[in-house]
């Protein structure tokens, strides 16, 4: 499985988790400019904005970990600008579904309010 196919079976296993635990998703793969937000959901009346990775290994780092400074401020300015064009008005919050998959079987990490802006 190269990178593109493993990150697009991590995103189906984070949908499907967060699904199994009430979320509505909104939106996948969301695109505003260059970035993206991989999934947007509702959840208990607030605006939920997923980033979600996943590796074959932790060996150089648990995924979560690949969420750098950079990245998080590019969410954040995709999630603006999903708001915007939706006229949303509910509390935000950003969460990052980490997943460790490979032949031994799968690691699924649900990191609620992983950051803030």
């Amino acid at each position: 499985m190269n990178h593109i196919e493993l990150g697009q079976k991590g995103e189906e296993i984070a949908v499907n988790h967060l699904i199994t635990k009430g979320y509505s998703v909104l939106n996948r793969n969301y695109r505003f400019k260059k970035a993206e937000i991989d999934i947007v959901c509702e959840y208990k009346n607030q605006l939920i904005i997923v980033e979600v990775k996943t590796r074959h290994s932790a060996i150089i780092g648990e995924p979560y970990e690949a969420v750098t400074k950079s990245k998080q401020r590019q969410i954040i300015k995709v999630a603006n600008k999903y708001i915007e064009e939706n006229g949303i008005n509910l509390d935000v919050r950003l969460d990052v579904v980490s997943i460790v998959l490979n032949q031994y079987g799968m690691r699924l990490e649900h990191i609620e309010d992983a950051f803030y802006p």
